[in-house]
């Protein structure tokens, strides 16, 4: 049975996973729930395993063959503590790597080539490449970092409902919307907060930015919130060489018209997505390991 390799890109929101040849061909690809390692290791384990099987089924290829396979795998949260390594010791495939999905996200971006990303979805993080250096911004995670990605905005947006319920601060048609939700009640939203994963906070973002196109002043006031944070960080980015930046993830459509005039002129379009930087990092890395 020929050995196979694996693209993993793994984010706060989905896993998704490509099969290819040694030389890169894709051959077929899958998408299951979240893969944040540090969110959630054993879930993220769970999805990753299942999206690797079903882009092998998806190729007309048995699933079991992941077991003899290579997987370069790009994850959210890798950069974090010793959770890679936990994860590493778990992982089914005949050889496994393991790289932030930052790293796929810049690799698809530019090739090997010089520029900057910001990825900004569920949660955020930065990277730019300057004369093969590689440099990262943030990437912490929701706990206590991530300014500006969905699941700030997301949490931002549920205590302002909060105040917004004792009286404390003035409501728009925003935090009316969220909190009819919970009937109105805040002990309700309370309790979904409380267990709440930064995704489940990440799927309020899109409101706020309807909210504030529509000149609401609550979303306005968050949303320009999350810029002036993103705006921040990419000022350092743009000191470190990055003259050319690609916004990327799930709020990369919409932050656009929100950001700095400075750091709009020097957005470029990306050349690939992060899944397939993840296969060409497989085969630069893992190609010659085929076989052994």
């Amino acid at each position: 049975m020929p050995d196979y390799l694996i693209g993993i890109d793994g984010g706060g929101t989905s896993c998704r996973a490509a099969v290819a040849t040694a030389d890169g061909i894709v051959m077929g690809s899958a998408r299951s729930g979240p893969a944040n390692i540090l969110t959630d290791l054993d879930g993220a384990l769970e999805n990753i395993i299942k999206a690797a099987k079903s882009a092998f089924a998806n190729a007309g290829l048995d699933p079991e063959s992941i077991y003899g396979s290579r997987a370069l795998l790009g994850l959210a949260g890798s950069n974090v503590s010793d959770v890679a390594d936990r994860l590493m010791a778990k992982l089914p495939f005949k050889h496994s790597e393991i790289v932030s999905d930052g790293l796929i996200a810049l690799q698809g971006a530019f090739g090997d080539a010089d520029g900057a990303i910001a990825i900004i979805g569920t949660g955020t993080i930065y990277l730019s490449r300057k004369a093969g250096r590689v440099r990262y911004f943030g990437g912490w995670g929701f706990i206590v970092a991530d300014q500006g990605s969905g699941a700030r905005l997301g949490h931002s947006l549920l205590q302002e409902c909060l105040l917004v319920s004792d009286g404390i601060r003035q409501g728009s048609a925003l935090t009316s919307d969220v909190l009819s939700e919970f009937g109105n009640d805040a002990s309700k939203l309370v309790a979904f907060a409380r267990y709440a994963a930064p995704s489940d906070f990440g799927r309020y973002s899109p409101k706020i930015f309807e909210a504030a196109n529509s000149n609401d002043p609550v979303g306005l006031k968050l949303l320009r919130s999350g810029a002036a944070a993103i705006d921040e960080v990419l000022d350092v980015v743009v000191r470190e060489g990055g003259d050319r930046i690609c916004l990327l993830g799930g709020l990369s459509p919409f932050y656009p018209p929100w950001l700095a005039e400075a750091h709009r002129a020097r957005l470029v379009e990306a050349r690939t997505d992060a899944l397939s930087g993840a296969v060409s990092l497989a085969v630069s890395r893992l190609s010659a390991k085929v076989g052994a």
